[in-house]
């Protein structure tokens, strides 16, 4: 796809731009949303989990780390029926439609990440040198949710429902994650089916890069990297294998 770079950039600033058109503050919504749900959340739970060692900051990295999945995954669901046009009238690797959704996600989540830094900075007294590994760990995210969203984009031209399923599936994965709570209220003898969930172990190497000064632990990264490839490789072939008849279903 490398020879269709110029249009990658193109679609990728597109969607950018028509996610926060006509709005008053524009990008600055995909920074305000977070520390929003952060702040709703934090009153919410702080009664419960707010003894635990800086609650604030964990839900804050946690709630950015969920949000750069369920938006990447929930907006490639439409990467192909939303741009109907280039796919029955010009011929283009589709793959290309999915990958500029990611991508245009991707920098909303750097620009989420960039306003953290300091934030981190100001409540932690420091930030931690760890936090330079941020770009490699948040590289290999982006593989697993471009995976899911070509997986995800293809059924979707298929059957329609997907989209209502997904929504339900978003929400339990939301509390199948350590994004309100610490690991330390999963019960031991779940603890090993829990960690088998890339999302959790995305977000304990945010954390230890991020809050906690600590290089990831081994397990956590090749769980992580295990998934980018599988999905990677999933989402692909289920893409190629349905792409035959988008522009019939369409």
């Amino acid at each position: 796809m490398w020879q269709y770079r110029e249009l990658i950039k193109n679609l990728t600033i597109t969607d950018l731009k028509n996610r926060y058109q006509n709005t008053t503050l524009g990008f600055f919504w995909s920074i305000l949303s977070p520390f929003l749900l952060a702040i709703v959340l934090y009153f919410i739970f702080s009664n419960l989990f707010g003894h635990e060692e800086n609650f604030a900051i964990n839900l804050l990295v946690g709630i950015m780390a969920w949000r750069f999945f369920a938006n990447g995954t929930s907006s490639s669901l439409y990467s192909i029926v939303g741009k109907a046009s280039l796919v029955t009238k010009v011929y283009i690797p589709r793959q290309i439609l999915v990958l500029s959704n990611a991508l245009s996600n991707f920098i909303s989540s750097l620009l989420e990440f960039l306003i953290l830094v300091p934030i981190i900075f100001v409540l932690l007294g420091h930030v931690p040198v760890t936090t330079l590994l941020y770009p490699v760990i948040h590289l290999l995210y982006f593989w697993f949710i471009f995976g899911a969203g070509l997986f995800l984009s293809a059924l979707f031209v298929y059957f329609r429902d997907i989209n209502q399923i997904w929504e339900v599936l978003l929400n339990i994965l939301f509390f199948a994650c350590p994004i309100i709570y610490p690991l330390s209220i999963v019960p031991e003898r779940l603890m090993s089916y829990y960690m088998l969930n890339p999302l959790t172990n995305v977000m304990i190497i945010y954390r230890d890069l991020m809050i906690n000064g600590n290089l990831p632990s081994m397990n956590n990264v090749i769980i992580v990297a295990a998934a980018c490839v599988i999905a990677f490789f999933v989402g692909s072939f289920v893409f190629g294998k349905l792409q035959r008849r988008f522009a019939e279903e369409i």
